[in-house]
């Protein structure tokens, strides 16, 4: 616990099986309260090394796809009774030791949700990001900085934590169920008001660490586009998007 909250890490998995145990071995569990795994119907055998580690362990009977997994991940700790979730891909990809560092930045009471970022520290390419996909991530977080008022070093890291408070205020199961539903998800709390926070986290590139292709990577930046895009009519009242409405209103 934190603060007296309690925390609880998501994972949601596809085809970790190599990599999850050496997640799980990293994490400071003296800190953590519940650890969920979502295994998207893997291939492998993500769902019995998640078993065998004592992880609470979901299995899709078929592939809900990247946002469907974190949907059932983030419904899961609320049921669960999680105060703070922290979002981690069990890819080793994002560094485990830095969970209590970013729930911290919640247990604090002074943001509802924080990102790791990988942009901070001028880590990325360091640890390996392509430089297409550097140069991606710079461009995409500029134009979304403008388009939804903020001022963030990177929303599209996989490494996230966020409030109860949260989680209940957005509509996040209105977010698609494939890549860009991280970015929905942003931009859904910064429309609702919720308060945004940072803190650099180092990211590594290998063979076993989850990665999109170049043509997701391009229907993706569509998609966080177009999404920011209708953030900013929505706002100036120019258009309607469910994804920035209330449950209780649509």
């Amino acid at each position: 616990m934190l603060n007296g909250l309690k925390v609880t890490v998501i994972m949601p998995a596809y085809n970790a099986a190599a990599t999850l145990e050496k997640t799980f071995n990293s994490l400071p569990k003296e800190l953590i309260d519940d650890i969920i795994l979502t295994d998207d119907y893997s291939t492998d055998a993500t769902e019995r090394v998640a078993r065998s580690l004592g992880i609470y362990t979901i299995l899709h009977t078929r592939n809900m796809g990247y946002g469907g997994n974190q949907k059932t991940c983030y419904d899961a700790a609320i049921a669960r009774g999680a105060d703070i979730v922290v979002m981690l891909h069990p890819d080793y990809q994002y560094s485990p030791r830095l969970v209590p560092a970013l729930a911290a930045m919640v247990a604090s009471g002074e943001y509802d949700f924080a990102l790791g970022s990988r942009i901070l520290g001028n880590q990325a390419l360091a640890g390996g990001m392509p430089r297409y996909k550097y140069f991606f991530n710079r461009v995409l977080t500029l134009l979304q900085n403008i388009l939804i008022g903020q001022k963030m070093s990177e929303y599209h890291t996989g490494f996230r934590c966020w409030s109860r408070k949260a989680l209940m205020a957005i509509p996040y199961h209105r977010c698609s169920d494939d890549f860009v539903f991280d970015s929905q998800m942003v931009c859904q709390a910064v429309f609702f008001g919720l308060r945004p926070g940072e803190i650099s986290c180092p990211a590594r590139y290998f063979a076993e660490a989850s990665s999109i292709n170049f043509h997701s990577s391009v229907v993706y930046g569509l998609g966080v586009l177009a999404t920011s895009a209708m953030f900013r009519l929505h706002k100036l009242g120019l258009a309607r998007s469910p994804l920035f409405m209330p449950y209780s209103n649509v």
